[in-house]
């Protein structure tokens, strides 16, 4: 009883209905049909949405635009400004400006923007979750993983970081990659703390038992992080007791032999650098430059007077001799960072190629070429003298190569004549190592079928295939399919 008359109270908004002898029960079925906490209270039980459909416009690709209709999910909408705010890059300070919380009011003004906070929160949660995805498919992976690492100090956090990344061939024989960390590295970066951190991710992501290679810079720090992986794993978990697992990073090695060969023209190349810096530091500099045509440089040191950085006439000529040659490692640096085609079984043809150009350079009248070329075969040496690991079991298996390029390659690498004893019996060892991870891998004999070690593609490497066939035509009744 209400006000001494009798009332129904609604359970979920608690609206009061009359409720008499001869008022029926028909209004109150009905106000249960609209009752929006009724709505609400059902919705989150059952997850069904009882939002109200609208209408909107959609553009195909092929420029037509049809109606359809959808259901406002706030939700939905804010799991998608989250991914945005990520694969964009956006600062979380962007839920912030007021400008992008009107726009966002005037697209759609049921959807409620939070604070940044809150979306920092999700994403953290969206991470975590698709980590855990990534690690039960990478337990999964019946393939084994290569890892990369490459370690750097923040310049406005003076903190050393790691990122360790896996490559590896998924079921459907493709090549894939997935970043497993972003780890903080405490200081001193010693081996034992870089193989404490790395080892760590590996427990974590359940690949210490498919680990293939790890692939570091070129450090005495990183050559002890790498020995300590394997007592930490375990040589019988680690593919022919650990012999392969270290491998050095090629792009880092390619970059010292440059740095060191280009010692020998420190100073035109800070008079050509200081010069580009000089002319293009000021609109009004850059203006007269283009005004003065050609001869530009000699005639800029009389025009302008506070230019002191001319490069003589013998250091233009070094830089020209010079430029071409170094074309050589900018187009192999080039192969080597592709990341859409398998890149290791022409790692060792192409390394063998820059061997041989450096012994040739060697042999020229210029000085400064020589030294340049002595320099750079120090470096080399110092990191390259053996890389008959893995990077030769890939030419092997390359359809192109086989044995006869093995043997013209090393011919190239150590300059001995390929018909030695010396070449041979590497090209064996290579083969014998490829046999020994064979058996590793515990495959059937039946499906292991010799292929004829000549056969080479329409397109072999161009550089050295005039070397190769020299060797093959001495090779018979060895025969060459083109």
């Amino acid at each position: 009883m209400v006000r001494g008359k009798p009332k129904g109270i609604c359970n979920y908004c608690h609206k009061e209905l009359t409720a008499g002898a001869k008022s029926g029960t028909s209004h109150l079925c009905d106000h249960l049909k609209i009752c929006t906490q009724r709505m609400l209270k059902l919705r989150s039980t059952s997850g069904k949405s009882f939002c109200q459909s609208q209408l909107r416009m959609t553009a195909q690709a092929e420029g037509n635009v049809t109606v359809e209709s959808y259901t406002f999910d706030q939700e939905t909408y804010r799991e998608e400004l989250g991914n945005m705010i990520v694969l964009h890059d956006y600062p979380l300070s962007i839920v912030d400006h007021s400008r992008f919380r009107r726009f966002v009011h005037a697209l759609q003004p049921l959807f409620k923007l939070h604070t940044r906070n809150t979306y920092r929160k999700d994403i953290i949660g969206r991470h975590d979750k698709e980590k855990m995805k990534a690690i039960e498919y990478m337990t999964m992976l019946q393939s084994r993983v290569a890892v990369t690492t490459d370690m750097w100090i923040a310049d406005n956090q003076k903190k050393g970081y790691m990122a360790v990344t896996g490559h590896f061939i998924d079921e459907s024989w493709k090549m894939r990659s997935i970043l497993m960390g972003f780890i903080y590295v405490p200081a001193p970066h010693t081996g034992d703390v870089i193989a404490e951190e790395l080892h760590d991710t590996l427990m974590q992501w359940n690949l210490d038992e498919k680990l293939l290679t790890v692939t570091v810079d070129n450090c005495t720090s990183s050559d002890k992080a790498v020995d300590l992986m394997v007592s930490k794993i375990g040589k019988s978990k680690l593919l022919l007791q650990g012999t392969m697992l270290h491998m050095r990073c090629y792009a880092h090695i390619l970059n010292l032999i440059v740095k060191d060969g280009l010692d020998v023209m420190k100073s035109a190349i800070h008079h050509i650098r200081e010069s580009v810096a000089y002319w293009t530091a000021t609109p009004k500099r850059v203006e007269k430059f283009e005004e003065m045509a050609r001869a530009v440089f000699e005639r800029a040191k009389i025009v302008d007077k506070q230019y002191e950085t001319l490069p003589t006439s013998d250091e233009w000529d070094f830089a020209a001799m010079v430029v071409p040659r170094l074309s050589l490692f900018y187009e192999i640096t080039t192969l080597f960072s592709g990341i859409d085609y398998v890149t290791t079984n022409v790692f060792f043809p192409k390394i063998c190629e820059i061997k041989m150009k450096i012994r040739q350079w060697a042999t020229s009248d210029d000085l400064c070429i020589q030294e340049m070329s002595n320099n750079m075969t120090e470096k080399f040496d110092k990191y390259w003298t053996d890389i008959q690991g893995l990077m030769g079991i890939a030419t092997l298996l390359d359809p192109r190569y086989k044995k006869h390029m093995r043997i013209a390659c090393f011919a190239m690498l150590h300059g001995i004549a390929s018909i030695s004893d010396e070449c041979i019996e590497k090209v064996d060892s290579v083969v014998a190592n490829m046999h020994r991870l064979i058996e590793e891998y515990e495959l059937d004999g039946d499906e292991y079928q010799q292929v004829d070690e000549c056969s080479l593609s329409e397109k072999p490497s161009p550089v050295i295939m005039s070397f190769f066939h020299d060797i093959v035509a001495q090779q018979k009744p060895a025969v060459a399919r083109l």
